[in-house]
Parts: structure tokens; sequence; C-alpha cells
């Protein structure tokens, strides 16, 4: 296929909706979209795609139930245990992870750094968006700025140099953002790198989503001009 995206988004919604929908713990929704993240990575990776940004956690879902909130949490463990980073290694995956990391418990911080260490030599790449939230990126970046630099440099700044500042520095923009579970709206996913991303709105619950999907909109994203603007 040719005009392969670099860089995919997805954000993963219907997991509760999944389960209740089967008559299922409306968590156990949760548990199954995490094992079709590893089937999404190995489509990517198939397809040739570097990079893929999955929105797990963003700032709003701290304000979910004490007892959904744990069990995320609990997930986010089983994710960052030493057999998963075996995984993530056999799959040449590097895992690096995006957000406000200090809400986290210490355990799970240093799970991530574990992990962030032990996959640094992969050659694909998963961006795991945890406690994230654009507009809190976007205040980080502008006090870090305000900072580090004197009044001449600000006045001086680039877009690019704005980047830097992101939690996603060091991550191309999204060519394609997905979003699943029939939602038509970012939710504050990535507003400044998603600018020009080409979005692609499905109503499949995210732990129904499957490859001929996956692959359907690889192939209507080739067949779209990208202008920019021009």
């Amino acid at each position: 296929m040719k005009n392969i995206p670099q860089c995919i988004g997805i954000i993963m919604d219907g997991n509760r909706r999944w389960a209740k929908a089967r008559g299922l713990p409306t968590l156990q929704g949760h548990a199954l979209g995490y094992e079709k993240i590893k089937d999404v990575m190995e489509w990517a990776d198939e397809a040739g795609v570097e990079h893929i940004v999955i929105y797990a956690f963003s700032t709003e879902n701290w304000k979910r139930t004490e007892e959904e909130v744990n069990y995320l949490m609990n997930l986010f463990r089983k994710m960052l245990i030493a057999e998963e980073i075996k995984e993530m290694k056999r799959r040449e995956l590097r895992v690096r992870f995006i957000g406000e990391r200090g809400k986290f418990a210490p355990d799970i911080g240093e799970g991530m750094e574990r992990m962030e260490s032990e996959t640094k030599d992969g050659k694909k790449n998963l961006w795991v968006a945890l406690s994230y939230g654009g507009r809190p990126e976007i205040l980080v970046a502008v006090k870090n700025i305000l900072r580090e630099k004197n009044k001449d440099e600000v006045e001086k700044l680039t877009e690019e140099d704005f980047s830097k500042f992101l939690w996603t520095a060091e991550m191309p923009d999204p060519d394609i953002i997905i979003r699943t579970g029939g939602e038509q709206r970012l939710s504050n996913f990535l507003p400044w790198q998603s600018v020009y991303s080409e979005l692609f709105f499905t109503e499949t619950f995210w732990p129904d989503f499957s490859k001929e999907e996956f692959e359907k909109i690889l192939e209507e994203y080739a067949g779209r001009e990208r202008r920019r603007g021009k």
C-alpha cells in the first residue's frame, strides 16, 4: 500500500458499552480493550506504521467512580509487569508514556520508567497517553517556556520550538486519528498535534475493532489528498 501513515492516534471508546450490551460487568470491557491494543500493534507493524498513540486514560477520567478508577489502575499495573515488558521487547516495541505522571501511585510511576528504560531500543513506537489532556499539556509547556526563556527568546519562539516543550516532543504529529464507539469528537486528545490529522470515526466498540476495519481506514487514508492549506 502506498502512502502509509507514519503515526496513528487512537481514541479507544466503547469498552463499557460493549460489556453492557453482552450482559457482562462493565469493567470487563476494559480488560478486553487492553488485549485489543496488542492486536492493533501487530496490524500496524504489518502495515508499516511506525508510531501508534493510544488514549488510555484522560485527565477527566479521574472523575469516574472509585471502583472503576481502581480497576483501571490495576489494569495499568498488569501492563507494567515483567512478563509484559518481555512481550514488548519481543515485539521490538518502544513504549513511552505521556501525561501527568505525578498523579499515579509510586509503583505505577516506577513501572512506567522501567517499561520505558527496558524497551528503549525498540524499532516501533507505542505512545500511551495516561492522565493525559491536551489543554493541560499546553499549559505545562507554556509554564516551562516562561520559566526557562527570557522575554526576547519567547518573542522569537516558533511552532517547532513550542512543540519541543510538549509531552509528545519526540512524537510525530498523527497522520490519522481513529475514534471507535460512535462519538465524533476528540475529547482533549492531542489538540496541538492533530490540526492536520485525517479523522476517522467508527460505530464499532473498541473490543470489536477488527483488522478489516483497520485496513479499510488505511486504504481510505491512502486515497485522500492532504493539502495542508496549500
